[in-house]
């Protein structure tokens, strides 16, 4: 177990366990902290081996830098798609990753600092509480910028955190929530000072500490079943997944961001 942390599996995932709560943080500021495949693996990777871990009671996500949590997954990674596997398959993987983090036994805190956008929303949203800054800004603007689509799953997840009017403005009026407004509609547990957040967080999650660690088990297990309850199969997206990404509107919008190319959308 305490192999598997000496080094990094990325130097775009920094990860450390301080005080029984481990810190696993995204690392790539020049890019406000956009995921790769690797840090989606790593992600994946320390779920599973600190689910284990009984000398870790708590694990807390951030960004670094201070510009972002996450802003959504490298867009560079999508130029190769040209099939519909591509765009089924990459759902599907975040998915999976998403699906693992919802379902970490252990109490999990999104400490959000600017941009926590696209993949870095669907993040947030399975962590079982979230702290941010004023400088948050939350949504998937995808409507504004690749015209792709999220799965059924990550619709859902969205729904159930702030309601059906609201996650249409996300999605369809492509709005970012503000750290104020995602407070008021319960997406934010509490706003803190940027200078005090870390040690704010920091003391929340070694709480945990003084709970009894069954409780908080089942307290998580039985309120994602009972998520689960209101979830279609994967597959019930396929159709407009496979629709928005092999679409003519969603290479151009790739093409403008990698090769800095203009285009208007076509519905094609």
């Amino acid at each position: 177990m305490k192999d598997s942390h000496d080094s990094p599996l990325t130097e775009s995932v920094q990860f450390a366990i301080r005080d029984g709560v481990a810190w696993i943080g995204f690392n790539r500021p020049q890019s406000r902290n956009a995921m790769t495949w690797e840090m989606y693996n790593a992600l994946e990777h320390y779920c599973d081996v600190l689910a284990g871990d009984d000398e870790v009671h708590a694990v807390v996500l951030h960004g670094v830098g201070g510009e972002a949590f996450v802003a959504g997954t490298d867009i560079t990674q999508f130029a190769n798609f040209s099939e519909p596997n591509d765009a089924i398959g990459y759902e599907r993987r975040i998915d999976q990753v998403v699906g693992k983090l919802e379902r970490f036994p252990k109490p999990t805190l999104a400490l959000i600092e600017g941009a926590c956008v696209g993949g870095g929303a669907a993040l947030a949203l399975v962590c079982d509480f979230r702290y941010a800054t004023s400088t948050m800004k939350f949504g998937v603007p995808i409507a504004k910028t690749l015209g792709n689509t999220l799965s059924i799953n990550n619709v859902s997840r969205l729904i159930d955190m702030v309601g059906v009017a609201r996650t249409k403005e996300v999605l369809m009026m492509a709005r970012l929530f503000g750290a104020d407004e995602a407070h008021a509609a319960g997406l934010v547990n509490h706003i803190f000072a940027a200078d005090t957040i870390y040690a704010d967080v920091a003391k929340l999650a070694a709480d945990f500490a003084k709970r009894a660690p069954l409780t908080l088990q089942a307290s998580k297990a039985l309120i994602n079943r009972a998520l689960e309850q209101r979830r279609l199969e994967a597959d019930a997206s396929d159709d407009w997944v496979t629709t928005c990404y092999m679409s003519r509107d969603f290479a151009a919008a790739v093409d403008k961001f990698v090769n800095k190319t203009s285009f208007e959308w076509t519905g094609r």
